[in-house]
């Protein structure tokens, strides 16, 4: 008997991690890079929905403002620089 209702909280327990995990993707560390040459180096939170991320591809920084009606990219540098 004991065993089944630890059981049970243990399932319960489990089933609440990955419903909060769903709802704040923030608490999580990002995913592994696959070395596809891209990585995010950073992001402002411009207010509720909109952001603002500097990401570096293969050498050449850009800014990308995303949540709006479209996402824009706001700046790409020149590769080397």
């Amino acid at each position: 008997m004991l065993a089944a209702v630890c059981l049970g909280a243990v399932l319960m327990l489990i089933a609440a991690l990955g419903w909060l995990a769903r709802r704040m993707p923030s608490l999580l560390p990002p995913p592994a890079s696959a070395g596809a040459g891209m990585a995010l180096r950073g992001t402002l939170r411009l207010d509720a929905r909109r952001r603002l991320h500097l990401v570096d591809v293969a050498g050449q920084k850009a800014l990308v403002l995303t949540g709006g009606a479209t996402d824009v990219i706001v700046h790409l540098s020149p590769a080397g620089s």
